[in-house]
């Protein structure tokens, strides 16, 4: 039985054999019928069906068409059969790439396959009859495409660029490159292996072949002996065998610090004039190997010696590196002429522990002080001095001077004033001595807080000479020259030391402080009823408060007042206090002052109350009189100054401010003074007429004109004189004002001054005579004289 079996499984694989090992080009490919035991040990077919196993087609085939595979139904015996195939390379894209001849079932290759484009086609086969009915179901087939080594591995850059630092120990992974093939990878077609072809001497690099890792391999990377390095690589496929690819390795070589900065001298020697600073003196250079503008080649510099005063300071060029040397406070010539420095060249990063320390990272700097004239100096400036006001003048009040401090030049000082605002000082010029002008006052503008300022120049005789200035402060210091003065010389006070409040007194000092306040105020210590009956209390430095004690009789009570100062010495003045006592209502408002200023025996004399009473008399009859005068010089004010005859052209002189009557109004004013200007009387300047309206605030009145000469000849200088002052004369209009008026009369001796009526009459009108009149009446006589 189970040899039966083993016999059927054998025919079973041998028939299977026989299918997939048939060429494609020569044999059809049939219909298998697969087979199954029974559970009672018997063979049971399968039902009928087409299996078409997996087809092998190598890319890059040039013979097209190409006969891949030939595939046949076991109904095709029975009847007619029409084959077709669908799918990627048939009837969808790419189309085209596959046919089949549908009596045959002969498939065919029309295009050159890629792989790298389409490894595999999946399709399905079909076999109809010839009413296009399924003579089978449809089947897969399955084109597979198999690998050809048509393609060089590619690196994935050119240039592959990578960086270690310098001493780096054997090992050290530098970089990896990195290529592809497109072929498979599953065959050698696709194995790729690395190889370094060419490095510079001496080899220090190695590629593993498998991943493309580069590393170090010896010691004695030394960046500032090779600072980057040239690598060609190369990538093979089929194990190194294959097509192969090269591209350019550059492995750049880190910088340590390995190197310390060296100066390019031991000693370095420069100059600078003495006092002056703020300004660069000069530059010390170093050498360092390391790289270029990195933390391992950049210097900072120190000064560890020579310096205790902090003179100097030094800085680093960013560009160059090297060590500017500033001067930072100005030196003497006088006190050193020479200064020597030492200064430390450090690397910003840290030195390698490694690398040997080196003395020349030190370097001595030599700074000369040229010599220069120098300004005098003052010994004490500002200088402060203590004087009493009003000191007298010519006194010495000090002594200003100052040294050169060229001590090598012998040199002259001289001294003269700057500044002397109130004029009061004078200086020496060969001592620098100080006096003064003129008194000195404490009240003066020119003191500020009682300082006075003055500023003194000392100039020495080099060539160019120079100066400087010294700053004098005179403190002016206060006398006590002057008593406190009381305000007040009388007040009111109730009877009863209940009611009411008490008199503020207050004083005043022409001194200032402190020669004056805080005041004292003290009554007579000798009367014993001062003493019980009144008290005052100080209120503040300049007030005090004057109050009753006990009830005292209505009346007038004189008391005597000392008040004094602060001063030193200290100034009393006595001062005589009237106080009224009078009885006060509830509210304490004090009635009946009058009667018991009377009624009292003690108070103003009668002789000081007759003078009172006089002189208010006097004030009151002044008033009157001053009143009386001031209306009598306001009626002759008005008068005109001009004469008026029968035959006089010169009409009537109105004053506009009221609107009358014209010639005809002979109330307005006196026509005999108008027509005899000779007994005119000048109008005193004591009556002063009102002021006309367009006069400015700061108008005067005019200086009045002379008296009129009873020659005709002056006629022209009395009417120029007229006119400078009705021009100038705030009280009247001027002499070319347009004036309105309502009516002037009739029957004017002058005629009408209308053009119109007298036009006819020019031609027989003669006006030679103005002539005579000067300047404005020549115009005249030119315009309408004879031609």
């Amino acid at each position: 039985m189970e040899r039966g079996i083993l016999l059927a499984m054998c025919c079973l694989m041998s028939a299977y054999r026989q299918v997939i090992s048939v060429t494609p080009q020569d044999e059809d490919i049939p219909v298998r019928r697969l087979w199954r035991e029974k559970a009672t040990g018997e063979m049971q077919r399968f039902k009928r069906a087409w299996v078409i196993p997996t087809i092998s087609v190598s890319e890059n085939l040039k013979s097209i068409p190409f006969q891949v595979v030939q595939i046949k139904s076991d109904k095709q015996y029975q009847s007619s059969v029409i084959y077709s195939i669908k799918g990627p390379g048939v009837d969808e894209e790419p189309k085209g790439i596959f046919t089949i001849n549908k009596t045959t079932g002969i498939v065919y290759l029309n295009a050159v396959l890629d792989r790298e484009k389409i490894d595999r086609f999946k399709l399905r086969a079909f076999a109809l009859d010839s009413d296009g009915v399924p003579l089978e179901d449809p089947t897969d087939l399955e084109i597979v495409v198999m690998d050809q080594n048509d393609n060089r591995p590619v690196f994935s850059q050119a240039l592959f660029k990578g960086y270690v630092l310098e001493n780096a120990i054997p090992g050290t992974l530098v970089m990896r490159v990195i290529a592809t093939d497109a072929d498979d990878a599953n065959t050698d077609n696709g194995q790729l292996k690395y190889s370094i072809i060419q490095q510079d001497s001496p080899e220090m690099f190695s590629i593993n072949q498998d991943t493309g890792e580069i590393r170090t391999v010896q010691v004695g990377l030394d960046r500032e002996v090779v600072g980057s390095y040239n690598l060609t690589v190369q990538v093979a496929d089929m194990l190194g065998d294959g097509l192969s690819t090269t591209a350019n390795a550059v492995i750049s070589i880190g910088d340590l610090n390995d190197n310390a900065p060296l100066f390019t001298q031991e000693e370095f020697v420069m100059e600078v004039a003495e006092q002056i600073a703020g300004l660069d003196v000069g530059r010390v250079s170093v050498t360092d190997r390391d790289l270029r503008g990195s933390p391992n080649w950049m210097v900072k510099y120190s000064i560890i010696s020579g310096d205790p005063h902090g003179a100097f300071s030094i800085r680093t060029d960013p560009q160059t590196s090297e060590g500017i040397l500033s001067l930072v406070k100005p030196l003497d010539h006088e006190t050193s002429s020479i200064h020597n420095l030492t200064v430390l060249a450090e690397n910003e990063a840290p030195l390698l522990p490694s690398v040997p320390r080196t003395s020349h990272a030190q370097a001595r700097i030599k700074v000369i002080v040229k010599n220069l004239n120098e300004p005098p100096v003052f010994s004490e400036n500002p200088m402060m001095v203590r004087v009493k006001e009003r000191i007298n003048p010519g006194s010495v009040i000090g002594v200003f001077t100052a040294k050169d401090p060229d001590i090598s030049l012998s040199q002259e000082i001289r001294y003269s004033l700057i500044s002397d605002p109130a004029n009061w000082l004078l200086v020496d010029a060969q001592s620098g001595q100080i006096g003064t002008r003129y008194s000195m006052e404490r009240k003066s503008p020119f003191l500020e807080r009682g300082w006075y300022t003055a500023l003194i120049a000392a100039t020495d005789n080099a060539v160019p000479p120079l100066s400087s200035t010294g700053t004098l402060s005179v403190e002016v210091i206060e006398l006590n020259d002057h008593a406190p003065v009381l305000w007040q010389h009388s007040g009111e006070l109730c009877s009863s030391s209940h009611h009411g409040h008490g008199i503020l007194l207050s004083a005043t000092d022409e001194d200032m402080p402190p020669q004056s306040h805080p005041f004292h105020f003290q009554l007579d210590q000798s009367s014993i009823a001062l003493t019980l009956n009144w008290s005052i209390s100080e209120v503040n430095s300049t007030h005090a408060m004057l109050e009753l004690l006990s009830e005292v009789e209505e009346g007038v009570y004189t008391l005597p007042l000392l008040v004094s100062d602060s001063g030193d010495p200290p100034l009393a003045q006595l001062h005589m206090l009237n106080v009224s006592v009078c009885r006060c209502d509830a509210l304490g408002i004090c009635s009946g002052s009058a009667a018991a200023l009377f009624s009292s025996g003690v108070g103003i004399s009668l002789s000081a109350l007759i003078i009172i009473l006089s002189s208010v008399a006097l004030v009151l009859v002044l008033a009157l009189l001053l009143l009386l005068f001031r209306c009598t010089a306001g009626s002759a004010g008005q008068k005109g100054l001009l004469s008026d005859s029968e035959e006089d052209v010169r009409d009537n002189i109105f004053n506009y401010n009221e609107q009358g009557g014209g010639e005809e109004d002979q109330d307005a004013y006196d026509m005999n003074r108008l027509r005899n200007p000779a007994m005119a009387v000048p109008l005193s300047p004591r009556f002063k007429p009102p002021i006309r309206r367009d006069a400015p605030y700061s108008q005067t009145l005019p200086r009045y004109p002379r008296r009129l000469s009873d020659r005709p000849s002056d006629i022209e200088d009395f009417i120029e004189d007229g006119l400078q002052a009705v021009d100038s004369d705030p009280s009247v209009p001027p002499y070319d004002t347009a004036l309105i008026y309502d009516y002037e009369g009739e029957g004017s001796v002058a005629g009408t001054l209308s053009s119109i009526l007298s036009s006819e009459e020019d031609s027989d009108q003669e006006y030679d005579y103005l002539q005579e009149w000067g300047p404005r009446f020549r115009r005249l006589a030119d315009m309408y004289g004879k031609q």
